[in-house]
């Protein structure tokens, strides 16, 4: 099994938080206060029982709300600017501040509501097999994401697109593939989508619900249901 010290770290926060309405006009999504703790320190309470080498978070609206909030952290802010670089190009550029060969990525406003999420992808993880493990549930207990499933996978876990199983917004993934894309600005659906192709792509269920903070609405409903 690859060891903690050997596995960076870097959660997405640099989106503009759209959907959530008047909540994010002063304040960026992840720092957004749920149960009286923003949404990326909840995050975080799994990454730091976790222990791995490097924690990172990318930034870019209200940047400097992220960057005050981390300033006395063991926590590294990449400022994206001038434009928002999208999930993959965010870890694309990252890549010089990652010092280990692979890297968990995380959503911000995702809430795991059974065993850490990263222990379940480790233990999960075969580098021999994937380039990449996405942590995925079943589409009914993905709990606020809209639409209908993202993968299915085959008996042995690779996946490919359209079916049953919901992205539960953590994934492991080798670095080398991230290099490999030309472009700047990009989502992780491209280099997804490549290791399909080749077959290197791996679903891993995580044995509980997820809670998905998509929306102004989910958000609220999040609130509720804690």
């Amino acid at each position: 099994m690859i060891k903690s010290k050997d596995i960076s770290v870097m959660i997405f926060a640099a989106g503009f938080g759209t959907r959530m309405g008047e909540l994010t006009k002063n304040c960026p999504k992840p720092l957004l206060p749920l149960k009286g703790r923003t949404l990326i320190d909840q995050a975080l309470d799994h990454v730091w029982d976790f222990e791995p080498n490097t924690v990172l978070v990318n930034a870019h609206y209200h940047a400097e709300k992220v960057l005050d909030h981390f300033a006395n952290s063991p926590v590294t802010v990449l400022h994206e600017q001038p434009k928002v670089l999208e999930t993959g190009g965010g870890l694309k550029a990252a890549l010089p501040h990652i010092p280990t060969e692979t890297v968990i990525t995380m959503n911000s406003d995702t809430l795991w509501l059974g065993p850490n999420p990263l222990s379940v992808l480790v233990n999960a993880w075969d580098p021999k097999a994937m380039d990449a493990l996405l942590l995925c549930v079943p589409a009914e207990r993905a709990i606020g994401h809209a639409g209908s499933g993202d993968f299915a996978a085959d008996p042995k876990g690779r996946i490919t697109r359209r079916g049953p199983l919901t992205y539960a917004g953590i994934q492991i993934i080798k670095t080398h593939p991230v290099h490999n894309i030309n472009e700047t600005i990009f989502s992780l659906n491209l280099i997804w989508d490549s290791l399909i192709q080749q077959g290197r792509a791996y679903s891993a269920v995580y044995p509980a619900s997820i809670y998905d903070i998509g929306t102004k609405d989910s958000f609220y409903a999040a609130a509720e249901f804690l």
